[in-house]
């Protein structure tokens, strides 16, 4: 019983930190997105990785540098936009 308490409790835990972080990650992705639209093109987030603090602290935990920068941005433009939306 006890076990499962923990277990229900972490899950809990990690559920209120992916928000906290989904929020967060929204707030970089207002001051990446230059042109106001909603999207983000390729070289905002290029931009933004250069001029927006918490996005490239972000990118450094995260182990991506500028190489891999364009790999992740291909894959989350799934529909090959060149946009992605939040």
């Amino acid at each position: 019983e006890n076990r499962s308490k923990d277990v229900g409790s972490r899950a809990q835990e990690m559920e209120v930190q992916e928000l906290e972080e989904k929020m967060i990650l929204k707030k970089i992705f207002r001051k990446i997105d230059e042109d106001g639209s909603g999207a983000l093109t390729f070289t905002e987030l290029e931009s933004g990785a250069h001029k927006v603090s918490e996005f490239s602290q972000w990118l450094r935990v995260m182990d991506i540098d500028d190489g891999d920068l364009k790999q992740l941005f291909e894959i989350v433009d799934g529909d090959g936009s060149g946009e992605v939306d939040p």
